[in-house]
């Protein structure tokens, strides 16, 4: 397989992991295997932090909502962050900061991305404040 096969392929993994909402900032083809005479050249995985390998566990088991998605309540509209699955129900932790709650897997629909950063930007400003 030519180098230019193999940047194929980690073009349409990225495209694959971003699809289930991760980023591997480090994929790439291997530059050694690229530039050798190996037939079959190396894809490098890289690094990442614990929560993104924690997300690629959570997507490979089939888990839905995947652990680190942003999903709304349907039941009455709160968003929050997949932490977990236990019991067949889903941790849910608010974006904005707040108590965790659990949640059936159907009663979540996906968060808008406009409502996440509203929610993010609140909490950043709640930490943000000086204790009066």
């Amino acid at each position: 397989m030519a180098v230019r096969q193999t940047e194929e392929v980690v073009e349409q993994l990225r495209e694959a992991l971003v699809g289930v909402g991760l980023v591997l900032p480090s994929l790439r083809v291997d530059p050694v295997t690229g530039a050798s005479d190996e037939p079959f050249a190396l894809v490098e995985l890289g690094r990442c932090n614990v929560r993104t390998a924690e997300r690629l566990a959570s997507v490979l088991r089939g888990e839905r909502p995947a652990i680190g998605a942003h999903v709304v309540d349907v039941r009455d509209g709160r968003l929050g962050e997949v932490m977990g699955h236990v019991g067949g129900r889903v941790q849910l932790r608010p974006v904005a900061g707040g108590r965790e709650w659990d949640c059936p897997p159907e009663s979540t629909g996906p968060a808008p991305q406009d409502e996440v950063l509203r929610a993010r930007v609140r909490r950043v400003n709640k930490e943000g404040r000086l204790p009066c």
